[in-house]
């Protein structure tokens, strides 16, 4: 399955296991960035932490809150095929908590949110 072409289901670090080899899109603050692997490790709302591993290598330094489109390794690496930075809006920085609690909403909840994230390459 081609992560560009099906549908993501937004996750945090606590739901990686259960999306393994599945496409998923996840959002956290980058805490350090490893160049010689190509790996970060983000943290999401709750303060937990992700590995992710590019693609390719970074041609910017990577800080802040990232968006990340990717698949989930058997390894809870969340193997990235695509990332966006989620700049500040107006001096508003990106609420990683209530990101966090809209996320548990959605999953604790599925039969009143029945979508996931759909997104054209």
């Amino acid at each position: 399955i081609a992560v560009f072409e099906s549908q993501k289901a937004r996750i945090n670090s606590d739901m990686l296991s259960r999306y393994i080899s599945r496409p998923i899109c996840f959002v956290g603050d980058v805490e350090k960035v490893i160049l010689i692997h190509c790996k970060s490790v983000d943290s999401d709302g709750d303060g937990s932490a992700a590995s992710v591993e590019l693609n390719e290598p970074l041609d910017e330094e990577l800080s802040g809150v990232v968006e990340v489109l990717g698949m989930v390794s058997n390894k809870g690496t969340i193997m990235a095929s695509a990332y966006n930075t989620l700049r500040e809006d107006k001096g508003i920085p990106f609420d990683l908590e209530l990101y966090n609690e809209v996320l548990k909403v959605i999953h604790d909840f599925p039969q009143h949110y029945p979508f996931e994230m759909a997104t054209s390459g």
